[in-house]
């Protein structure tokens, strides 16, 4: 019985570790407060009522129009009663706080405030796993998360949060070697926004480039179950209603925020074609994941996980035919632990306000009789640009610093990849090399050269392709 007691400086040690992070906590719930304090005209004003004053108000939400828009006002239950545009994941949300709200005196501003009390928690969550991410050196670096100004601006304008929960839950189960845990939560946040399945593939890459094959198909197998798990009931009772989320994706026409939208606004010849808009996103995303292939296996210092998440998540972003205001919230933490660079996140944010305000301001000028309250067409595209070009710049240093990694934050302390789980520190065992470096890396390989990749063995093994 003696070994079965607990060891008394078990709670003091947790205590301990505890400690740092609680200032970042109470930074995430003045962002949260912060944001729902910014949806005060809206929240408290009547402006939800007013098609006009909620844009001038800048305080748009989709939660409460959703209250009726998905039938949920009717006692409808999503997906079985009426089709819902979203995945399973917000859906549960949307069922869950539609049992809870319903005999409420305003059920669509209960339904509003409870979904935000969710949302805020999720935000606080985040911050703290995006903290424990970036590791004791770099964890106040999750402020970025916690009080981005774009973040503040479009907090609650969708259940976002809650997805950025699970994912950047499923990266700390990853770095901490919880494959399965990892899995199944990455799973969960691809059941409740899609974009998470995009960190499926910078995995595959440098599971491709270390050979550690039975962590990445254990995280795979893991997603897959957890997915299949939350959606299959809803699959087989009600397939119509789960459907029309995959179904109004692929209809979907190019939408605001999108550069496809600038390109159809402008009637540009074959980039602006409605028809090929499908295609072109397709072929557009392809060619960004393979350069990012390419860079993976090729650059002599294996690249760190976040910065691949990154590199995948813009890619999937700028391709996109949808790019809504709130977004942004998606790469903040991402942009953050690939490179903590103060000056280009503060550019981005910049563009990123200017979008949230742009895109409000626009939509006023579309009304009749509403123009002199709005802004033209060209001017909001300005900001369409401004957002995209910035986070272009962002990959276009990730990217340097991949090449240089003596240009990367992080690695300045010798480290490899804190947040890469079974990649930090491992052996290479693939890596595709142009016919004109081989000589090189056998030279390095002979120990005659040195470099970075070789404190971690990244030149011991290497597959000439």
């Amino acid at each position: 019985m003696k070994d079965l007691q607990p060891t008394p400086n078990t709670l003091p040690d947790l205590g301990a570790r505890a400690i740092p992070y609680i200032p970042l906590a109470l930074f995430a719930g003045l962002g949260a407060v912060l944001a729902y304090l910014w949806k005060w005209p809206c929240r408290f004003g009547g402006a939800w009522n007013s098609g006009t004053l909620q844009f001038t108000n800048f305080c748009y939400t989709d939660i409460y129009p959703l209250w009726w828009g998905e039938k949920l006002s009717d006692g409808k239950v999503p997906y079985l009663d009426h089709p819902v545009e979203y995945p399973v994941g917000i859906g549960g949300i949307m069922e869950f706080f539609r049992r809870v709200v319903a005999p409420t005196q305003e059920p669509a501003t209960a339904f509003y405030d409870l979904t935000v009390i969710l949302m805020a928690v999720c935000l606080i969550v985040g911050v703290l796993l995006m903290a424990a991410l970036a590791g004791p050196a770099r964890r106040w670096d999750a402020l970025w998360y916690a009080l981005a100004p774009a973040l503040i601006l479009t907090a609650y304008i969708n259940w976002d949060l809650a997805a950025n929960a699970l994912a950047l839950g499923a990266l700390l189960a990853w770095s901490r070697q919880r494959q399965w845990l990892a899995g199944i939560l990455l799973g969960l946040a691809i059941a409740t926004k899609f974009y998470p399945l995009m960190f499926l593939g910078p995995l595959f890459l440098l599971t491709l480039r270390t050979g550690r094959w039975v962590p990445f198909l254990r995280t795979v197998g893991g997603a897959a179950g957890s997915w299949l798990l939350v959606n299959a009931p809803v699959m087989v009772f009600a397939f119509d209603g789960w459907k029309r989320f995959y179904v109004f994706s692929q209809e979907r026409r190019a939408d605001w925020g999108s550069i496809w939208y600038f390109f159809g606004q402008k009637q540009w010849p074959f980039l602006g074609d409605a028809d090929r808009l499908d295609l072109l996103g397709v072929l557009s995303l392809g060619a960004l994941c393979l350069a990012i292939a390419v860079l993976t296996l090729t650059a002599r210092t294996r690249p760190r996980l976040m910065q691949l998440c990154f590199l995948a998540l813009a890619a999937f972003m700028l391709t996109n035919k949808v790019w809504s205001p709130q977004y942004v919230l998606w790469l903040v933490p991402f942009a953050v632990l690939a490179r903590p660079n103060w000056r280009a996140i503060a550019l981005w944010q910049v563009a990123e306000c200017w979008y949230f305000f742009a895109i409000w301001l626009y939509l006023v000028g579309l009304q009749p009789g509403n123009e002199a309250l709005g802004i033209t067409g060209d001017t909001y595209f300005t900001a369409v640009w401004g957002r995209a070009i910035t986070i272009m710049i962002m990959m276009g240093l990730v990217v340097r610093d991949i090449l240089r990694p003596d240009r990367d934050v992080i690695r300045r302390d010798g480290s490899d990849d804190q947040a890469g789980g079974v990649f930090d520190g491992a052996p290479d065992r693939f890596l595709l090399t142009p016919s004109w470096i081989r000589p090189r890396l056998r030279r390095l390989r002979s120990g005659v050269l040195t470099g970075a990749g070789q404190d971690h063995g990244h030149a011991e093994a290497v597959v000439y392709r």
